[in-house]
């Protein structure tokens, strides 16, 4: 019987940073269109709007995306932004360069996006600052622990807020996704890390008591369709 009051660490196949070639690539365009039939890709557009009604732009906008995968939500962000008139600067960052090379060919179409090879743990990373961060299915890939002194760190390195957009841990999620991905999907990987993932994800108890653990007492969290946490701070 599977359980799903808690989550669970078992790593996903994704989590290999050495992993790439013709299955990564199969995962990443797999990704993109559950993510974009889904309706997932909208609770970031969404958290970047709210954020920007509290703040009056005067600049260039400088958005980091951190665990890009293949790019796709930053050429999300390219478009919304050329349709909302806004100047913005877009960086993509993961610590796999088989996927940011994935991505940089994925965007070349697009000059304000860039990609960096890139540890959110390295010391390099923590000293780079940003206007807004971004998290999109990103987070459940780390112990609550991790993500106590990970959004301590984003509250340093965003100036204007962070988003965090992330699955919700359920039964129906669960074999939903279990259930699309024996039908349709092709990739090994999107079949065992699908189900997978949302085991490690979240129930509201989680994300408080993460939050209270890192000290946050302003955020904003909304559970959005289809079965996901859209988390602001």
């Amino acid at each position: 019987m599977i359980s799903f009051k808690n989550r669970i660490h078992q790593e996903e196949l994704m989590d290999d940073l050495s992993s790439g070639g013709k299955e990564m690539d199969q995962t990443l365009r797999e990704l993109e269109t559950i993510n974009k039939w889904l309706g997932g890709n909208h609770v970031t557009i969404d958290g970047i709007e709210k954020l920007l009604k509290r703040k009056h732009l005067q600049k260039e906008l400088v958005i980091a995306d951190l665990g890009c995968g293949g790019g796709d939500m930053l050429i999300l962000i390219a478009e919304w932004a050329k349709k909302s008139r806004i100047s913005v600067k877009l960086i993509g960052f993961d610590a796999n360069p088989n996927i940011i090379e994935y991505a940089q060919i994925n965007a070349a179409d697009y000059d304000g996006i860039t990609f960096e090879t890139k540890d959110i743990f390295s010391e390099s990373f923590k000293e780079e600052s940003f206007d807004i961060v971004l998290c999109t299915l990103f987070t459940h890939h780390f112990k609550d622990e991790d993500l106590v002194q990970i959004f301590k760190q984003f509250q340093q390195q965003a100036r204007l807020g962070v988003i965090i957009n992330d699955l919700h841990r359920h039964p129906v999620a669960y074999f939903a996704i279990r259930l699309l991905t024996i039908l349709f999907s092709k990739s090994p990987m999107v079949k065992y890390d699908g189900p997978l993932s949302v085991r490690r994800a979240f129930d509201k108890r989680d994300w408080r008591n993460i939050l209270k653990e890192a000290e946050i007492t302003d955020f904003y969290l909304r559970w959005k369709w289809a079965f996901r946490w859209q988390l602001i701070f």
